[in-house]
């Protein structure tokens, strides 16, 4: 019998890349390749690059360059780039990594069957990177026969309209496109009835599903606390998450879902990425200070228990000692759950490579190292602050320590590490009173007689 062809995917950056990388490797398998964790191994090496941050660029062009030797020894080795930097270069990544055979733009993912077909019948480059307004994701329903089998990505959305000058997404993914309503509903279900019991809706900015020209008619003039409500109805959900927010687009009936939906967890991820009313309207981000923290008060109003996380950029060009100063002023008085903090690097072609006033390494460095220590400080504040209550936490798999230890997720998305019963399964739902608060993770024991009841 001949043996199927075996590939190998690296995936780099969010989690739009991590469902993208998903779905290539369900087409791939309906190809009849099969998968290999030993790059060494494979027919077809798939490399899902992010150009978000500049470091994720860069390692995923050391990748690229360290896969040359691999091609030398096996000439008939297919090395596909997808994702963002490969919408970003182009042509240009043929010239710089000769090697490489397929250049996959974020649209094009589902055109990898057919390009490798291709391939098959001539050797030469191809890169398929087009962007079009009038791109509609495609009905997907997703194999649960690989992966997490109790927690998966569905992606709701694609692309930016909000041209926020240090990000490249409008770019790299294009402008923002709804998908069906409905298809989305159908592809709950089908995890659902397969045993999925979390999902988390995806998208650049869930917050304007619906809003786009072409999404609005794909979606019925739906708004996304209407798909909120429809997806919390699919029998067997018992966790609903979605991400990512612009605080521009948080209205008071997206709020109100976190008390109305039982389902939906008490965790927003907010970037606000300064805390300067100067830098965000030099960054576009269509806000203020005082807007942004109306509607954080608003949200605690509406559902006290909610975990806000964030996002924060550092060294902004012109960024002074007394923006920096405002930033850290914000997250005392936000007081975040977590947050995730860069330096400001150039993205072209976003606007801001051509600000002046470029902020330097030492000071960029510097400002960093100081914001992280502080938001981690605070971090402990408020993970102490969990001690003494009992959480419902979804199981995710053994403790890095034998016996019985475990680690799962409470609905405020933070990690717990709990002692437990043996046998135990990933996906289900245990009370774990907790004990003790740290950087990274809340640690507790679990209450074997209070299954999955939160206090």
């Amino acid at each position: 019998m001949k043996q199927s062809k075996r590939y190998y995917i690296e995936t780099f950056g969010c989690q739009m890349n991590e469902r993208d990388s998903e779905i290539m490797g369900q087409l791939l398998k309906e190809e009849a390749y099969s998968a290999t964790d030993v790059m060494e191994q494979a027919d077809l090496i798939v490399v899902n690059t992010c150009s978000v941050r500049e470091k994720a660029e860069q390692k995923a062009y050391s990748l690229l360059g360290r896969l040359k030797k691999l091609k030398e020894k096996n000439t008939g080795l297919i090395i596909a780039v997808a994702g963002c930097v490969a919408q970003q270069d182009g042509q240009r990544m043929l010239q710089r990594i000769p090697h490489v055979d397929l250049v996959i733009g974020p649209q094009k993912i589902y055109d990898l069957p057919s390009l490798l077909q291709g391939q098959k019948s001539c050797k030469t480059p191809e890169v398929r990177t087009g962007l079009s307004p009038l791109f509609a994701i495609p009905p997907f329903l997703p194999d649960v026969k690989n992966g997490s089998h109790f927690k998966r990505f569905v992606t709701i959305m694609q692309g930016c309209n909000n041209f926020c000058t240090y990000c490249v997404v409008p770019y790299t993914r294009g402008r923002e496109i709804s998908r069906n309503f409905d298809e989305i509903v159908n592809e709950v279900a089908h995890l659902a009835a397969s045993g999925i019991t979390e999902v988390t809706l995806l998208g650049q900015n869930v917050n304007s599903y619906g809003q786009d020209n072409a999404g609005t008619e794909l979606a019925g003039l739906a708004t996304f606390p209407d798909l909120l409500r429809a997806v919390a109805k699919v029998e067997g959900i018992q966790r609903l998450r979605f991400t990512t927010s612009h605080p521009k687009d948080l209205s008071e009936t997206l709020m109100r879902c976190f008390a109305e939906i039982d389902t939906l967890c008490p965790h927003l991820h907010l970037p606000v990425q300064s805390g300067s009313n100067r830098l965000l309207k030099l960054m576009n981000r269509h806000y203020t200070k005082e807007a942004y923290l109306d509607k954080i008060t608003r949200l605690r109003t509406i559902r006290p228990d909610v975990a806000i996380t964030t996002d924060l950029i550092v060294g902004f060009p012109g960024e002074t000692d007394e923006d920096f100063q405002a930033t850290m002023a914000l997250l005392e008085e936000v007081r975040y759950h977590n947050a995730f903090s860069f330096k400001y690097s150039d993205r072209p072609p976003a606007r801001a490579i051509a600000f002046a006033d470029k902020v330097t390494e030492e000071v960029k460095n510097d400002r960093l190292a100081r914001l992280k220590e502080r938001q981690e400080e605070i971090t402990v504040e408020r993970n102490r602050e969990y001690v003494g209550r009992t959480l419902s936490v979804m199981v995710e798999g053994c403790g890095r320590t034998n016996g019985e230890q475990w680690s799962g997720r409470a609905s405020t998305n933070h990690i717990v590490n709990f002692a437990g019963p043996s046998g135990l399964l990933p996906g289900q739902m245990i009370s774990v009173t907790i004990a003790e608060g740290g950087p990274h993770s809340l640690r507790g024991v679990a209450d074997v007689c209070n299954k999955g009841r939160e206090q």
